[in-house]
């Protein structure tokens, strides 16, 4: 993985740390290099036991075998009369047959006695089949007649009977470990008596905002001051990816503010918004630096090449640069990667895609990954005029997004790309 010149005299003293401020990025990482180094070091957190009713969107930790069957006996697909299907051979509407009705069976009441020749049991859905009965004659096609059955149709032996096992089998897997759980899913476990479940560990998340123009959300622009729009962003798009709602820190571009804000965080990953770039009051990766490991300072992706990716103990920091479109990229490249594969959850991108032509060209460079925001118009592709990494409402105009990948110098009007939408 290429990663910052350790030469220069902006080299701390003992350390492989290449002071960028001031000075810009010698190499950048390439972004395939930084996703194997996430890809090798990040592994799901340990499982935790939960009540199923509290483990929708959860994803699991082991295969879920079951001990039962489901139906664990024999019940009615409809309603209508339990009987021996062989004594209904050869009835017809001209030769209607008789029987004697001697009970019914209804929903957790059965039948408790056996059914012999010439009679038949009067049942409803779901209950069970009595002893010595094999099918189930529907309703409409029999009728009582001064209490007797009086049919007018054959029926097949195991007609309309739901049998022991037939939904679940004893032994069968029901679902494999690492799948996200859905409200049937949530069923299918309650119907095998699973009260409670083995997830992964949802991943805790801090997110530190750095910026002395900033004002907290919530407020109007006043002066030169800007209103803080990454804390909610991140926070929604953490929560999206299966994380814990996040702690949020405000913090100037002070370097004793922002290492304290760093060193003080005990969540599993850390997200630091701003102060990840070439500025003079860029301190993050000095910091990280120093107190941990930095991985990697810079990308070769743009918007977001002034992100950074490290460790600090056993927490995962993301430098996150400052301007809304560079840290919503960098983010979806690295850091959500990451939280969703600490909670269970694949690392690949959690957009729905489409192939469509480009209305017209999009322009790149070799060596780095363009991450394109994009609308579609008339099924096709137009790359957004308006595509600055401070314009985050180019964002929300957009339908989504299309990645030009590193070799390429850009993408032909006419050529089919994919789309990564933003919704849908």
């Amino acid at each position: 993985m290429s990663q910052s010149s350790e030469t220069g005299d902006s080299r701390a003293a003992g350390s492989s740390f290449f002071d960028v401020r001031m000075r810009g990025f010698r190499d950048r990482a390439d972004v395939d290099d930084v996703l194997e180094l996430l890809s090798r070091r990040v592994r799901p957190l340990p499982p935790e036991t939960i009540r199923l009713d509290e483990a929708f969107g959860r994803v699991l930790a082991q295969d879920i075998v079951s001990d039962v069957a489901v139906p664990s006996f024999d019940r009615a697909a409809m309603d209508g009369y339990a009987l021996h299907a062989e004594e209904t051979f050869g009835a017809g509407s001209y030769n209607p047959f008789d029987f004697a009705i001697i009970g019914e069976s209804l929903p957790g009441w059965p039948f408790s006695e056996g059914v012999r020749t010439g009679e038949a049991v009067r049942i409803m859905t779901g209950a069970p089949i009595p002893k010595g009965a094999d099918s189930v004659l529907q309703a409409e096609a029999a009728e009582e007649v001064a209490g007797r059955l009086r049919i007018r149709e054959a029926v097949s032996p195991g007609r309309n009977v739901g049998h022991k096992g037939e939904d679940i089998d004893v032994g069968a897997v029901i679902l494999r470990a690492n799948r996200l759980l859905r409200p049937q899913d949530l069923g299918v476990l309650a119907s095998i008596g699973q009260g409670r479940v083995a997830v992964f560990r949802r991943p805790t998340v801090s997110i530190v905002i750095t910026g002395d123009e900033l004002l907290p959300c919530g407020s109007r622009p006043e002066g030169f001051r800007i209103v803080d729009s990454n804390s909610v962003m991140l926070a929604a798009l953490t929560c999206r990816d299966g994380a814990l709602p996040p702690s949020v820190q405000m913090v100037p571009d002070s370097r004793a503010t922002i290492e304290a804000a760093i060193l003080e965080a005990e969540t599993d990953v850390l997200l630091v918004s701003g102060g990840s770039s070439v500025g003079q009051e860029d301190h993050a990766p000095r910091i990280l630096a120093d107190h941990g490991e930095l991985a990697v300072h810079g990308m070769a992706l743009r918007p977001a090449s002034p992100a950074g990716v490290g460790f600090l103990c056993d927490r995962l920091v993301f430098l996150l640069p400052g301007n809304p479109v560079s840290c919503l990229c960098a983010y979806d490249f690295f850091a959500g990667p990451t939280i969703r594969r600490l909670g269970g959850r694949s690392m690949d991108w959690p957009y729905q895609k489409r192939r469509l032509p480009l209305a017209r060209k999009i322009v790149s460079a070799v060596g780095r990954v363009d991450y394109v925001r994009v609308q579609i118009v008339g099924e096709k592709v137009e790359p957004l005029a308006t595509s600055g990494a401070s314009i985050l409402s180019s964002t929300t105009r957009a339908d989504g997004f299309v990645l030009v990948a590193r070799d390429n110098e850009g993408c032909a009007a006419g050529e089919e790309v994919q789309v990564f939408l933003y919704d849908g």
